[in-house]
């Protein structure tokens, strides 16, 4: 049987292959959509075959040449050929602009089903193909988004009127993570609680992109909520995405110098939680959970569980030189501080750690 040829017509002159979304460029040479953008996302100014400097970077559909390929893909359907899909037309960063500008006017009004229509298209965008994911995120519809959440957070009716909104805002921005410098002092002042109850799991993975919040507004937005969620987190385990951002944002809250904080959490049996997790969890979350045990054993209600639970020296004694530089620092920092805050009781922890050979 004769070996089947394609066109050069119908063959992309960057790989030769059969094209599947003809482009031409401002040099009227046409190319397959994937390779051309390639070409030029890698700082390519000319054509790929005549050399010549590009006028301009717009890229035209050849709708003819397409369908004439897909005419010959249908009449070589005997010889294995699979028909080519008419592609969807990618997202251009205009449509997203009106999108954006529908989404501020929407937001002033408080018009939260406007912003829920244009979420929902956002969203059909970004599950159509990677290419528009990225369009999305260039034309900085996270930095908008983050806005709208800011705005309808700020409405004393926010939980009542627009949680389906809010949730819907956090969503969409959860497959933007991770968000930019700017984005992140918008999410920064949100009251902590409702924003974590609002949607958890969103709301965590969102919370894990902030880079460092401001403590006094920890002190101020903190509430018993938040600590119930982030410690359910934990014992609960949903995924280790979850289990890394929770652990993160309560790093972040007990390093603040609000002992209430802290003791919070030790009320709610975080000691002992984290010192199971620790025994064979991998190096990232290890080295998260021996950084909030460190924070925790500044504290009396902290030192104090850790007295009181068998596992501690061991566990803290085994991770010394066995998982990473920052594991060993978290591990011998908890140690002394388990024993230079309490003198009564300071031969007793050192002569257990010997025991387990931390010498």
């Amino acid at each position: 049987m004769a070996e089947l040829v394609i066109s050069n017509h119908f063959q992309c002159p960057i790989t030769l292959k059969l094209m599947k979304d003809p482009m031409t460029l401002s040099s009227g040479i046409t190319y397959d959509r994937d390779n051309i953008e390639t070409w030029l996302g890698t700082v390519n100014f000319t054509c790929p075959v005549s050399n010549q400097v590009l006028r301009s970077f717009d890229q035209i559909p050849n709708h003819t040449l397409r369908k004439m390929i897909q005419d010959w893909c249908v009449e070589n359907q005997t010889h294995g050929v699979e028909r080519i899909p008419t592609p969807r037309v990618p997202v251009t960063s205009s449509e997203i602009s009106k999108i954006l500008f529908s989404i501020n006017f929407s937001v002033k009004n408080l018009d939260q089903c406007r912003v829920l229509d244009s979420l929902n298209i956002i969203r059909k965008w970004g599950f159509e193909s990677e290419r528009n994911e990225l369009c999305i995120v260039a034309n900085g519809v996270s930095k908008v988004l983050a806005k709208a959440l800011d705005a309808f957070m700020k409405n004393p009716e926010a939980f009542e009127r627009f949680s389906n909104v809010l949730i819907d805002i956090l969503s969409v921005l959860n497959w933007m993570l991770p968000l930019d410098d700017n984005n992140n002092e918008s999410l920064k002042f949100f009251n902590l609680a409702s924003f974590i109850m609002l949607h958890e799991q969103n709301a965590i993975s969102v919370l894990k992109e902030i880079k460092s919040f401001d403590q006094q507004e920890i002190e101020v937005r903190i509430d018993s909520r938040v600590d119930e969620t982030l410690v359910k987190f934990l014992k609960e385990p949903i995924s280790r995405t979850i289990t890394k951002a929770s652990l993160m944002v309560i790093f972040t809250m007990v390093s603040s110098p609000n002992e209430k904080i802290k003791a919070s959490f030790v009320e709610k049996g975080l000691v002992s939680l984290l010192l199971n997790l620790i025994v064979d969890s991998e190096k990232s979350i290890c080295e998260k959970g021996l950084g909030i045990l460190d924070k925790l054993f500044e504290s009396k209600e902290g030192r104090e569980e850790a007295y009181q639970n068998a596992l501690a020296m061991p566990v803290l004694v085994k991770k010394i030189l066995r998982v990473s530089e920052l594991a060993t620092k978290f591990s011998v920092s908890t140690i002394w501080k388990l024993s230079k805050f309490d003198k009564k009781n300071e031969g007793k922890i050192l002569f257990e750690a010997l025991q387990v050979g931390v010498f």
